[in-house]
């Protein structure tokens, strides 16, 4: 069972680099179609290389992980916080407010316990949308509804189907015409769409295709 688990990891390191590599050469594809300055050719290459891992967001992968605060560190400061007010409740609190204290802090410990990455994911995608809303960045709030969506859903549907790709090419316009940098929308997408063709079934590692059009259709492709 280790054995079987240590090897899917391994896959999923290396499918991890290979969609970022993927994703890096359709960004720099562009960059030297555009003819575009050094500068603006690594923001592309940028682009791209991540691009190409967003549709992982749907697992606790390269991406969720370096966005996201450690799950189980979080979990430990919120049960931390939640010991202090059982604590502080017992000495300083009067009844029957004393109680309610204790309470709600025994409260938060048990939900704590029950925090994984993909709840911080969420906690991120929430975050992210609030931030655009603030700083009035559509793209920003668009993205945040996407990381937020993509934390709920099973790995490989629907953010590796044509409806996860429309809704990150809204993300990646809204994006380009923010930066008004040519270039950015077509790396984003050539980025995401580079990652559901590697997904896909035809090629021969792949023992799983992606199911393109959820859910109208369960196929893979």
């Amino acid at each position: 069972m280790n054995r079987k688990l240590k090897i899917e990891t391994g896959w999923t390191y290396l499918k991890g680099t290979a969609h970022m590599t993927i994703g890096a050469a359709a960004g720099a594809t562009v960059a030297v179609t555009l003819q575009t300055e050094t500068a603006a050719s690594l923001f592309l290459v940028g682009l791209g290389l991540v691009s190409g891992l967003i549709p992982d967001l749907d697992i606790d992968g390269k991406l969720s992980n370096k966005i996201t605060i450690s799950h189980t560190f979080f979990r430990k400061i919120t049960q931390f916080i939640g010991l202090l007010l059982i604590i502080y409740s017992y000495f300083k609190g009067l009844d029957p407010e004393k109680w309610y204290g204790i309470g709600a802090g025994t409260t938060v410990i048990i939900i704590a316990s029950f925090i994984k990455q993909r709840t911080m994911l969420t906690i991120t995608g929430i975050a992210v949308l609030i931030g655009g809303f603030f700083l009035k960045e559509n793209w920003l709030g668009l993205l945040g509804i996407y990381i937020i969506f993509a934390s709920f859903v099973a790995h490989r549907s629907y953010t590796h189907s044509v409806i996860g790709l429309i809704f990150f090419s809204i993300i990646a316009f809204q994006l380009e015409a923010s930066l008004k940098l040519e270039g950015v929308f077509t790396a984003c997408v050539l980025g995401y769409i580079s990652h559901l063709v590697a997904d896909m079934k035809f090629l021969p590692f792949n023992k799983r295709g992606v199911k393109l059009f959820l859910p109208f259709s369960t196929k893979e492709f």
